[in-house]
């Protein structure tokens, strides 16, 4: 044997006997103890993972009851949101049928103010109508009234004394029921809308100056004193020359008809500041109360003179206080008892205007006065024949004057195409056709249209007389006549005619 084979007996003892089964003895108990370790890990790990799984369901549980909460509660919070929008809905709903209800309503009510403007028109206009048919019914009597008054008071052989105040009398009354006619028509047209005015630069000294005039026999009458204060000439007022007239010359009739025995007034025009002129009626009458100042300016309030001497309509002011603010102006009064009132209106200043170029005529051309051997043609186109009498009348006493006349305008046409007048003067409202229609008819003869026509109405509105002087007319008078200023008229176009019948070339009949 090798010593290799010895050597690892050697080192490999043999077992003992004893020792062996000793070994043997001890094997199982390691491997129960083993398999106790093994069993008592398995349980642990078992126990922990059932604590793991149960954590993990306890988890899950509580997860799950977190989720539930909270569905539950945005459940809870998306049923108050659709509950609130239900509401919300339910009132939007309901407001717009009420909306609808209001809708409706305004509608309804827009329908019946436009229904009332309508009528309101319907009627304002029906109103204007009727005093402007009513104005022409008034002043066609006037006419013969006033117009015959006036020969009889310049007629010869003069009227005696008695003749002379009885004539006046009936001048005065008619004069006056003209004056009613006229600011009865103003107030009418300027509620109406169809008042127009020219506005420009209007000399406020001239327009003193005139009502100074005007306004003087009626203090007079009344011995009142009236003291026209110094006013600058280079003062100018943007507004309608009339219209002012007609104002100062209500304030100072009133000034003077409401003021003490002996009174006085006094009329100042100034400047209230840069761009407005002020023009001021101070009188020494009674005053105005309060109560009275507050009536003011309301259509036929006489302030509780209806039952005593002092004439008038109580719309003057009213008249009065439109015109000024339709011209861009104010009005105003200040008053004290026991010491007197004060009018004022106050303009819109104005430059004053550059003189315009004086355009000389030549000599030739000028208007010559007419010699009394002249005979010239007048035709009167006239249905009403108390009118026809009156003018008629005028013309005696115009040796120079010859008058045909016609009773319509058709008739007038003819004549006038027949002896050529040199003046021709037309109603406007003719049975046949219109004193315009007729005008026209006129100016397209070349015969006769080189004839200066001078309308003659009783039609005084101011889109009437515009109309009229648009169409071509010459010259537009209304009825009632004052004589003056008819003859003055007439002269005007009598001179007019012979000017143009100079420069008409003559006609070769070949």
């Amino acid at each position: 044997m090798s010593k290799t084979a010895d050597d690892s007996h050697t080192n490999n003892p043999a077992p003992v006997e004893g020792q062996s089964r000793l070994n043997i003895a001890r094997r199982p108990d390691r491997r129960h103890k083993i398999d106790d370790e093994s069993n008592i890990s398995s349980r642990d790990q078992s126990v922990e993972l059932r604590e793991n799984a149960a954590h993990l369901r306890e988890e899950a549980v509580t997860s799950r009851e977190q989720e539930v909460c909270a569905f539950e509660a945005t459940q809870a919070v998306s049923e108050d949101h659709m509950a609130m929008l239900q509401e919300s809905n339910a009132r939007l709903v309901i407001a717009t049928i009420d909306a609808q209800k209001l809708a409706d309503q305004l509608q309804a009510t827009q329908n019946q103010l436009e229904y009332a403007k309508a009528v309101a028109e319907k009627a304002n206009l029906a109103k204007s109508d009727f005093l402007s048919r009513m104005s022409h019914e008034l002043r066609t009597p006037l006419n013969a009234i006033l117009g015959f008054a006036q020969l009889l008071e310049a007629g010869s052989p003069p009227p005696t004394d008695k003749q002379t105040i009885r004539l006046q009398q009936i001048i005065k009354a008619g004069w006056y029921l003209l004056e009613l006619v006229n600011e009865i028509l103003d107030l009418a047209v300027i509620e109406s809308g169809k008042l127009s005015l020219s506005r420009k630069p209007v000399s406020l000294i001239k327009i003193m100056r005139e009502c100074e005039a005007m306004i003087e026999p009626q203090a007079q009458k009344y011995d009142i004193h009236i003291n026209f204060q110094p006013c600058d000439a280079s003062w100018h007022a943007n507004a309608d020359s009339t219209r002012v007239q007609q104002i100062l010359i209500n304030l100072l009739s009133n000034a003077i008809k409401y003021n003490r025995e002996h009174g006085a007034v006094e009329v100042t025009c100034t400047l209230s500041d840069p761009e407005h002129i002020r023009i001021s009626v101070k009188d020494s009458g009674e005053g105005l109360s309060t109560e009275k100042l507050a009536q003011l300016f309301q259509p036929f309030n006489r302030l509780g003179q209806e039952a005593g001497s002092k004439e008038g309509t109580g719309i003057g002011l009213v008249v009065s206080r439109q015109l000024v603010e339709l011209m861009g102006g104010t009005i105003g009064v200040k008053s004290t008892v026991g010491v007197g009132s004060e009018f004022w209106i106050e303009l819109i200043r104005d430059d004053m205007p550059q003189p315009a170029a004086i355009n000389i005529m030549p000599a030739e051309l000028a208007p010559q006065a007419l010699g009394s051997s002249t005979q010239r043609t007048l035709l009167y186109v006239e249905d009403n024949p108390a009118n026809l009498m009156l003018v008629e009348q005028i013309i005696e006493d115009m040796p120079n004057v010859h008058m045909l006349s016609a009773m319509d305008g058709s008739h007038g046409i003819a004549l006038a195409r027949t002896h050529l007048p040199d003046v021709i003067l037309m109603d406007i409202n003719l049975p046949d056709i219109s004193g315009i229609d007729a005008l026209k008819i006129l100016q397209c003869n070349p015969l006769t249209k080189h004839i200066p026509v001078i309308a003659l109405s009783a039609n005084a509105m101011c889109h009437d007389i515009e109309k009229a002087l648009a169409a071509g007319f010459f010259r537009y008078l209304t009825k009632p006549i004052k004589v003056g200023e008819f003859i003055n008229a007439l002269d005007i176009s009598l001179k007019h005619a012979k000017t143009d019948n100079a420069l008409i070339p003559d006609v070769d009949d070949d």
